[in-house]
């Protein structure tokens, strides 16, 4: 865990949002999405609100759109399960283009769309401007316990060479005639997977025995984090937490007025 690694959705930038404490943006994060979580779905301004206060942290940690869009796309595979929702729930129907939706399926579906956009945006934004090496002293000095926080910071630190691994592997396989495409071949794609499974496995072993030979106890100490930066003061907390209680009230809003 160098102090030069960085995963693959951070953005250098010398933002206000850049600048602030991890722990304090990890905590907004965490307040945002549970006051996006809790708003009921009916209600349709609320979630335009919170679009807005997205794009502003977006503009003050300049974060360009063309930079963060294609990168929620990750979110896809929750969209098409929406998308099947109001085919497959029953309930009162609605018709549309000839084809019959369930009202229920419909509601459902916006929830899901809706509420998990502004969850993966408010993530990417955290991501965006928090360097790995900021994780395990956030984590820490927000009590998360030390075995979880070192999963955590080695899941991240050893995601990039896992991803150089597996293309390892499939140039080695493409070099020795495979077509990745040929449904023939997925038989020996199983295998990498397994082999892949494997050394894996083996690797966190070994990590682990070196580490806990140099005396690692589970927990990550300041000192260890290059470059740590002091505890966040209250001009911080407040400036970082304005965006995530100004979603807690529009939450409160949205179920005063329902």
């Amino acid at each position: 865990m160098g102090a030069g690694h960085s995963h693959p959705l951070y953005r250098d930038g010398d933002s206000l949002v850049d600048r602030a404490p991890a722990e304090v943006k990890i905590v907004a994060l965490v307040v945002f999405v549970l006051a996006v979580v809790a708003t009921p779905r009916e209600m349709i301004w609320p979630f335009a609100v919170y679009t807005g206060i997205v794009l502003v942290v977006w503009r003050v940690a300049r974060i360009p759109l063309r930079w963060i869009l294609p990168r929620m796309l990750i979110e896809a595979p929750f969209i098409v399960l929406a998308v099947l929702l109001p085919f497959a729930e029953g309930g009162q129907r609605v018709e549309f283009a000839g084809l019959h939706l369930s009202v229920a399926g419909l509601w459902a579906a916006w929830g899901i769309v809706v509420k998990g956009t502004l969850g993966v945006a408010g993530s990417l934004t955290v991501a965006a401007t928090t360097s790995a090496r900021e994780l395990p002293l956030a984590l820490s000095r927000l009590g998360m316990p030390g075995l979880v926080t070192s999963m955590l910071v080695l899941m991240i630190r050893y995601i990039d060479l896992l991803s150089a691994e597996v293309s390892r592997m499939r140039m080695a396989r493409i070099s020795r005639g495979d077509s990745p495409r040929a449904a023939h071949q997925a038989g020996a794609i199983a295998k990498g997977v397994g082999a892949l499974f494997l050394r894996s496995y083996e690797r966190g072993e070994r990590v682990y025995l070196a580490m806990t030979s140099r005396g690692f106890d589970g927990t990550v100490p300041e000192l260890a984090i290059v470059g740590a930066g002091p505890r966040a003061t209250a001009p911080q907390w407040l400036a970082a937490l304005t965006p995530a209680v100004a979603a807690v009230l529009v939450s409160g809003s949205a179920w005063v007025l329902r």
